[in-house]
């Protein structure tokens, strides 16, 4: 399946730029599922890792296939604390009174609009009471409605005959837009990346681009926290706050964005227009910085402006329904791993990279848009099969042996799988809080 996604994966960058150096792939892994998630993780951490090749001039690169499955999942390993559990205590799969439907409420908002719309307390077994008395599309319908996120389970074949399935099949892997010509060229050290991503997909684009070079720093607003996964995707970034309702944040905003060469994003398709940085706000301000954006289930259709997470398009678009038949559970089946966020990650920094290289071949400056749910059919199109694999094991020579120091103590994280001239990684920034440096280059 490696072959199959790379190929796919090859043809949405684009055929302009060929890549200066194949990717030597070693080793092998295969996580539990019906689809080749493994496969995914090595083709989609290459692609990137062959668009980095041509910009660091480097004569060779690596990726051990079996780092890459680990890097599908968390990667450190504190030794003086703990890390904080990834979930809410009330996200989750619940079964309603004709299938299966998760919420996701890791965000108080979301928590909140979940437990209005089910009007009971915020207890498991409370909430699961609640949930069974309700149809599951009419509660994912009532709890988006809410403001809140939740995703009602269909089978790959009900996916396909959906509205919104529909409209993804329309969509390219990698959706490109030319912004401006006649650019100056551009280098990936000191690559100047504002990062507005939260969560997991954008923040491991970005987290792949520092590791080599760029200058990323992170915004975010006041009011936002990830406690669950800042310790994972803020390595190698800094970090700090701007409140864009208001007036004196929003002047320092356009003062970065004038200056950034890349912008990195995951806003639903409208939320920047409606903060005043839409496509034509941009082009004024930054005529010749690269945009890289991604949403959740597609930039087309009838969802396309609806909240989403890895673990909802995975009800949503039918692979947790086939994981449940294949594997003989009562119960849906996700991924062993949020491989749509990572696989979307690397793609996004593949791209951000490629875009790069267009700066640097021809002056033309480009954007280009991704999604969670179009990433899933590059998974499913390749097809499911027999339920197979197993977790990877590590061991003690994939971590890395110098601690690193995070805001929350001592840890050591997992090697990361690319090798760029046979030299691995180099953070220069340990993880630590958001919004704790000042908004400047």
């Amino acid at each position: 399946m490696f072959d199959a996604f790379s190929q796919q994966i090859s043809k949405a960058l684009g055929p302009e730029l060929q890549p200066t150096a194949a990717v030597t792939v070693t080793g092998n892994a295969e996580l539990p599922s019906c689809f080749a998630v493994s496969d995914l993780a090595s083709a989609t951490i290459s692609a990137a890792a062959q668009e980095l090749v041509a910009l660091a001039h480097a004569d060779t690169v690596a990726v051990d296939a079996r780092l890459a499955s680990l890097w599908f999942d968390m990667t450190l390993r504190p030794t003086t604390w703990e890390l904080p559990s990834a979930w809410d205590a009330i996200a989750g799969v619940y079964e309603a009174n004709d299938g299966w439907i998760r919420l996701h409420t890791n965000a108080p908002h979301h928590r909140d609009a979940a437990l209005h719309v089910l009007g009971c307390a915020a207890d498991k077994p409370a909430v699961a009471e609640a949930v069974a008395q309700w149809g599951k599309t009419e509660l994912e319908t009532a709890i988006v409605l809410a403001g809140g996120a939740a995703a009602a389970m269909h089978s790959m074949k009900d996916w396909a005959a959906h509205p919104q399935g529909k409209a993804i099949l329309q969509e390219p892997l990698i959706h490109w837009r030319e912004k401006d010509r006649d650019a100056p060229p551009a280098t990936l050290q000191g690559l100047k990346v504002l990062d507005l991503t939260r969560v997991l997909a954008g923040p491991v684009a970005s987290r792949f681009l520092a590791g080599f070079g760029a200058d990323v720093l992170r915004i975010d607003p006041p009011w936002w926290n990830e406690p669950g996964v800042e310790p994972e995707v803020t390595v190698g970034k800094r970090r700090a706050g701007l409140d864009l309702t208001q007036a004196e944040d929003r002047a320092r905003f356009e003062d970065l964005l004038r200056e950034a060469d890349v912008l990195v994003h995951g806003y639903r398709p409208g939320a920047l227009e409606d903060l005043g940085f839409g496509p034509e706000a941009l082009y004024r301000l930054a005529p010749h910085m690269i945009e890289v954006s991604l949403c959740a289930y597609g930039w087309t259709g009838p969802w396309a402006d609806r909240r989403g997470f890895d673990s909802l398009v995975q009800m949503s678009c039918g692979i947790a329904a086939e994981g449940m038949r294949r594997a003989g559970r009562d119960g849906p089946v996700p991924l062993p791993v949020q491989a749509l966020d990572h696989a979307t990650g690397y793609l996004m920094a593949a791209a951000a990279l490629r875009a790069v290289r267009q700066c640097n071949a021809n002056g033309r400056i480009m954007a280009a848009r991704l999604s969670l749910a179009r990433t899933a059919s590059l998974l499913t199109d390749v097809g499911p099969r027999e339920f197979i694999g197993e977790d990877v094991i590590e061991t003690r020579g994939d971590v890395e042996p110098v601690a690193e120091l995070t805001d929350w103590g001592k840890a050591h994280r997992l090697r990361f799988p690319v090798e760029l001239g046979g030299k691995p990684i180099r953070w220069q920034i340990p993880a630590g809080n958001l919004r704790v440096d000042r908004p400047y280059w």
